[in-house]
């Protein structure tokens, strides 16, 4: 491969959907969905699979264990249509189909392919993941939007008074618009701070589940 050819794939590349940095709401709104998200598939795998094994000498759980595989197959499906569509990040489906063989051969197939774990997998860590994400999302937005907000909202306090931590003890006093602005234009800079750090985790999220979905 020559010179151009490469710079000619890198250009290609950095123009794919894929490439763009997620905006700002999309990537908001995705953050904050993986921690329920993550629940909820955490909750329904643990439950079909502990269900599948306590039955499998009935013979029962094993087909149970296979719609639990079945099912996160076809999660990484709706997830693949998520991330396309918040985060800008398409992942082509990974998984092998079968040409030929008997019926028995094609239904065991996708237990056989790899991806179908990876796609179990991206769920089970999901719900870690949608913890820290949502936590950082959270104390970021919360801390960033109150300080911007001080110059209006120290009046809604006990008596027109601001006292952070707490009343007893008393780093930090507002009482008037004044005293607020300093505090407001720290605030500006954790608003910068947390839209960076929103894109920042968007970002690192679809490569996490590129690696793995796709």
């Amino acid at each position: 491969m020559n010179v151009n050819e490469r710079t000619k794939e890198r250009a290609t590349a950095a123009t794919e959907p894929g490439a763009r940095r997620p905006r700002l709401v999309p990537a908001l709104v995705f953050l904050l969905m993986n921690l329920p998200i993550g629940i909820m598939a955490m909750t329904v795998l643990i439950a079909m699979a502990s269900l599948g094994f306590s039955m499998i000498v009935l013979f029962v759980g094993i087909p149970l264990l296979a719609g639990t595989v079945l099912a996160a197959r076809a999660a990484a499906r709706l997830e693949r249509a998520r991330i396309h569509a918040m985060l800008g990040t398409p992942i082509p489906e990974p998984y092998t189909v079968p040409v030929g063989g008997s019926g028995l051969q094609r239904w065991i197939a996708p237990f056989k392919d790899r991806a179908t774990w990876r796609d179990l997998l991206y769920f089970v860590v999901l719900c870690p993941v949608g913890i820290i994400q949502f936590s950082l999302v959270i104390a970021f937005w919360s801390l960033s939007l109150a300080m911007l907000s001080l110059p209006i909202t120290y009046r809604w306090f006990d008596d027109g008074v601001y006292h952070f931590p707490t009343t007893d003890l008393r780093w930090i006093t507002v009482d008037s618009t004044v005293d607020a602005l300093p505090w407001s234009a720290a605030g500006l800079v954790f608003v910068l701070l947390s839209v960076l750090l929103t894109r920042v985790l968007a970002a690192a999220h679809a490569r996490f589940a590129k690696a793995l979905l796709g």
